[in-house]
């Protein structure tokens, strides 16, 4: 399995690919009934035990179906940045009170959840009492001498949440509590809690607790079987402040360095390390490390390093291949623990916002679970090299690994996190012996928050089956439903409640994006822009139906005076006067037109920004020195501009009336976005345009204005004027019969163009 077809599988079509991993998974119509029949016996049997975990518990009483378990997932992630007392304090009021906690008062049967809700009630009441008067006065007493006592009960409600969730503030006391449940038959995996690092001090004091956290659980690793010891997990975000794309060169051997020596650490220790998988745009990266760092010849005889893998992410089967392949060209053995994945907001998110042409993770819960499936599948069949780690809280995944695994239950484990999924654990392990491993945090309660968040993400909603497992309305068998039957009875189609990230701001058209954190869009971009690297040269004068005569003049790369971007002949002051003549005279048919066909031709120069991107990144990069990710932002931000105007003129239509002709001054820090959007807007409306470019950039603006020309604008209607703001933008701002002037800049000249 190559590298290049991981990364070819990102964005594949959703559909199509679940089709697929529903034929990879080699269940038929009997398994699957079998399957669903043992995993409703599963949901049973955890109900009987009347032993729901704490997170289920929670979830239950504050899931994100509910406004109270929204504002505490709020709350909870807030209160990590809050600067100081008196935002905590409006933070709180404005989370707390408006909210029915006593809605919630003895609904659960956990103590953790109902003492909770009595210190979230409590703190709103105190907090909503506006009364006037003297009652009222006294209210307002109580509630400014209590701030203090009511935002150190918030926090220890929090932490007192939390702490159901975290094994352990110190890795030694994390050891000590999990010993009574790892003499009951379940070993650990710790997760030193801790977000990205920001900083080299950050990475430095996150290695220095994963070397010390190791050296901890290696006093605690009793048997010769790595599968049988503790191990621990290690995020990559934390080892290094600058793990991306951008900083690979650097980067990489870097954090092979950070890496080694925990890994040799762990391996000397007798015990497994995971490599916790992160957002997708991470993926290649931490392939590539994995590559460097299970190479060194001193892991020759070590089996416990691992590589956690996400099935929400289309990319997992692949990813799962490679990874076989890569222990077999290695002769390693390795292990991989299979998740559903835990950033799946995120990346939603991130698609929608970049403009991909799809997304890297399934839009469907099912789609995920069969995914997962596939996933299983494939690893039962790598007992050779891999050791599968399913790490699930959910009774048909279970049922299905025991049903495709047949009568072995030793070449696997499964995985569940700290105070989750307990019941359905301890179910599995007495009646099918497998190995269970628990996945748990290790840190502060300031550590805890973001890692609390995600969970209520992951799990929160209410099809979630460790919202549902405690839902006694929902049935066993409603709770245990074959994903496979009810991805075919969508048809395998894509969750019709998101929409594709080019539509979503439908029926306008998202600009296009490029991930330049994808190695495939990276080498399309470099193969684009190749052709305009130094030393070509672009050339640039007045665009007007006018003749002209003014001086030309050498354009130079900020970044490189030894690089001559281009020449620009620039357009005299004594042009101003015809020019603005034949913009007038052009404005009328532009008008006329009518607001469908401008908006018709506006799209047009979209879609023409977009077929010339390489030269446009190439250009922006050598003479308004961006950067790849400003370039590709600036594109975007153009094309999005003359898209919504577009839109808005059909809107309004014939009420829109033009103000005749518009000089549009635009700045270099921004010289094709700010360019266009001026321009963009004045078309719209039915206006002539003469456009005035900043001095450093008018190459850019140049091909911008022959790429509107090129998509319908006619020549009389925008019009290019390059040359020094106190020449010709002075002669054109000053000229009585223009009707407007959109200018970016300074105040000062702003004040000057008013006048």
């Amino acid at each position: 399995m190559s590298r290049d077809k991981i990364r070819a599988s990102c964005l594949t079509e959703e559909s199509a690919l679940v089709r697929s991993l529903v034929e990879a998974t080699a269940l038929d119509a009997t398994d699957r009934t079998a399957i669903g029949r043992h995993a409703a016996r599963l949901v049973n049997e955890v109900r009987a035990s009347g032993q729901p975990g704490r997170m289920e518990a929670f979830l239950t009483e504050y899931g994100l179906s509910t406004k109270e378990g929204v504002a505490l997932m709020c709350l909870a992630e807030a209160m990590l940045r809050v600067p100081d007392a008196r935002t905590v304090d409006e933070l709180i009021r404005d989370k707390i009170t408006p909210h029915d906690w006593a809605a919630h008062v003895g609904d659960s049967g956990s103590i953790l959840v109902n003492a909770s809700t009595w210190a979230l009630m409590l703190t709103g009441r105190i907090l909503d009492d506006d009364g006037e008067g003297v009652a009222g006065t006294l209210h307002a007493l109580v509630r400014r001498l209590g701030e203090p006592v009511v935002r150190t009960a918030v926090g220890h409600a929090m932490a007192e949440m939390g702490a159901q969730f975290v094994l352990g503030e110190t890795i030694e006391s994390a050891i000590e509590r999990g010993a009574m449940v790892s003499g009951q038959g379940c070993s650990y995996s710790f997760d030193m809690l801790g977000e990205a690092a920001r900083t080299e001090r950050d990475a430095e004091r996150y290695r220095a607790a994963y070397q010390a956290a190791i050296s901890a659980i290696a006093r605690a690793a009793g048997s010769d079987e790595i599968r049988d010891n503790p191990g621990i997990s290690v995020k990559l975000s934390a080892l290094h402040p600058r793990y991306e794309r951008s900083q690979a060169k650097t980067m990489l051997p870097d954090m092979t360095e950070r890496l080694l020596p925990l890994a040799l650490a762990a391996a000397e220790a007798g015990i497994g390390l995971n490599v916790d998988a992160e957002e997708a745009d991470r993926l290649d990266l931490s392939l590539d490390v994995t590559e460097r760092v299970l190479a060194t010849p001193a892991l020759a005889d070590w089996d416990g390093f691992g590589v956690v893998v996400q099935a929400y992410g289309r990319r997992a089967l692949p990813t799962i291949d490679w990874l076989y392949d890569l222990s077999a060209r290695l002769d390693r053995r390795i292990t991989v623990r299979l998740v559903k994945g835990a950033y799946w907001d995120t990346e939603i998110k991130r698609a929608q916002v970049l403009g991909l042409k799809d997304y890297p993770v399934f839009t469907r819960k099912t789609h995920t679970d069969i995914s997962y499936l596939a996933a299983a599948r494939r690893l039962l069949a790598m007992s050779d090299r891999v050791y599968p780690q399913f790490a699930t809280h959910n009774a048909h995944s279970v049922a299905a690994i025991l049903h495709m695994a047949g009568r072995d239950r030793s070449s696997f484990e499964f995985q569940r996190l700290h105070g989750m999924g307990d019941a359905l654990h301890d179910v599995i392990r007495r009646s099918e012996g497998t190995r269970c491993r628990i996945y748990a945090p290790v840190g502060t309660h300031k550590d805890l928050l973001a890692y609390l968040v995600r969970r209520l993400l992951e799990n929160g909603a209410n099809s979630s089956f460790v919202h549902q497992i405690v839902d006694s309305s929902v049935t066993a068998e409603e709770i245990a439903r074959d994903p496979v039957a009810a991805a075919e009875a969508a048809g395998f189609a894509p969750n019709p409640a998101i929409p594709k990230p080019s539509d979503v701001f439908a029926p306008r058209l998202n600009s296009r994006g490029w991930d330049i954190t994808d190695p495939v869009d990276l080498a399309d971009i470099e193969t684009g822009r190749d052709p305009f690297h130094a030393p070509f040269r672009w050339s640039a004068e007045p665009l007007s139906p006018c003749s002209h005569g003014g001086r030309t003049r050498r354009v130079m790369n900020p970044a490189d005076p030894d690089d001559v971007v281009g020449e620009v002949v620039e357009a005299h002051p004594d042009d101003a006067r015809r020019v603005v003549t034949a913009a007038i005279e052009a404005q009328p048919a532009w008008e006329s037109m009518g607001a469908p066909r401008r908006a018709e031709v506006l799209r047009r120069v979209a879609d023409r920004y977009e077929a010339n991107a390489s030269e446009a990144f190439a250009l922006l990069a050598r003479e308004a020195g961006k950067t790849l990710i400003d370039a590709v932002a600036e594109i975007r931000e153009a094309v999005d501009f003359l898209r919504y105007y577009a839109d808005e003129a059909e809107r309004a239509g014939d009420n829109c009336v033009a103000r005749g002709v518009i000089v549009c001054i635009s700045p270099w820090n921004f010289p094709l976005a700010i360019f266009t959007g001026q321009i963009a807007a004045a078309l719209a409306a039915g206006n002539a345009v003469i456009a005035k470019p900043a001095e450093q950039t008018p190459l850019i603006a140049s091909r911008a204005t022959a790429w509107m020309r090129e998509a319908g604008v006619p020549d009389g209607a925008i019009q290019f004027l390059p040359g020094e703001g106190s020449g010709i933008g002075a002669t054109l701002t000053a000229d009585s019969r223009i009707g407007g002037v959109c200018f970016t800049g300074s105040t000062d000249t702003a004040h000057v163009i008013n006048r």
